[in-house]
């Protein structure tokens, strides 16, 4: 992985926990608090997760176990 892909998966991530709240909102009107939750859940967790994965992946490069490749251009 080089820095214009931890980038994009970055933009990635803080994405879906935003969809997260839009699909959490506009459900909560359709259909009601319950299945909002459960309809918003799976965007939350996998931004979350990627998150907590790039945080890590971050701190490691930092200090120098796994460096995240320098892009060229």
């Amino acid at each position: 992985m080089d820095r214009s892909g931890f980038v994009r998966l970055a933009l990635v991530a803080l994405g879906l926990v935003v969809l997260s709240f839009f699909v959490r909102g506009f459900s909560q009107l359709l259909f009601g608090r319950g299945v909002a939750e459960v309809l918003q859940a799976p965007f939350a967790v996998g931004g979350f997760a990627l998150l907590v994965y790039l945080f890590l992946r971050a701190t490691l490069d930092a200090t120098g176990i796994w460096p995240i490749e320098r892009s060229e251009s």
